[in-house]
């Protein structure tokens, strides 16, 4: 190898260690045993809920959601105290910018959420929304005119997409108990 072919070999391997890397940090923060009680640890059992819908429940769930990130998987349970149904344990995965955000919500038996609960956050960037200050700001709503993404939830910079996307989720969450699990007695919204 001549002195010149080295010296090209030896800018190309300077500029490649210049590059900027994307670091993809993927962390799991809670279980969803963890998330239960984190979400109604009063409960005494945590009772799985196959959700079955129908295609007109679907279209009415879409319709009061609105525009939805793509969701990989949803588990439900009731959160129960002996006979008493406190409220619902939903565990939903939402695209971020690239990857899937596992979150937690509960909807208690009269419509009311909870603090949301990230269990796992595989984005390079945005995992503020992992930030209580963030997370609060779900507790107490009821409703779906009061979960609007920048209007009623704040977002974060740096977080545009997660923050988006994860408030979109919960919108579908907020919409399908509505539609499908709300007690009879729960106030209608």
């Amino acid at each position: 190898m001549s002195g010149r072919d080295l010296a090209a070999l030896a800018v190309a391997g300077l500029a490649a260690m210049a590059a900027p890397v994307e670091i993809v940090v993927a962390a799991e923060y809670l279980s969803i045993e963890g998330a239960q009680k984190a979400l109604f640890p009063q409960a005494e059992r945590y009772d799985e809920v196959v959700l079955a819908l129908s295609p007109a429940q679907k279209q009415e769930v879409a319709s009061r959601a609105g525009p939805q990130p793509p969701h990989r998987s949803l588990r439900s349970w009731k959160a129960m105290q002996g006979d008493a149904l406190l409220g619902y344990v939903f565990v939903d995965e939402v695209v971020g910018k690239e990857d899937f955000i596992t979150y937690a919500a509960g909807i208690d038996a009269t419509g009311r959420l909870g603090t949301l609960e990230v269990l796992a956050y595989r984005e390079s960037h945005g995992g503020e929304i992992r930030g209580a200050a963030w997370r609060h700001q779900f507790d107490g709503r009821q409703g779906l005119e009061r979960l609007r993404v920048q209007a009623d939830i704040k977002n974060i910079a740096g977080a545009t997409l997660s923050c988006g996307h994860v408030t979109q989720g919960v919108r579908w969450l907020v919409a399908l108990w509505e539609v499908t699990l709300r007690p009879s007695a729960a106030p209608a919204t």
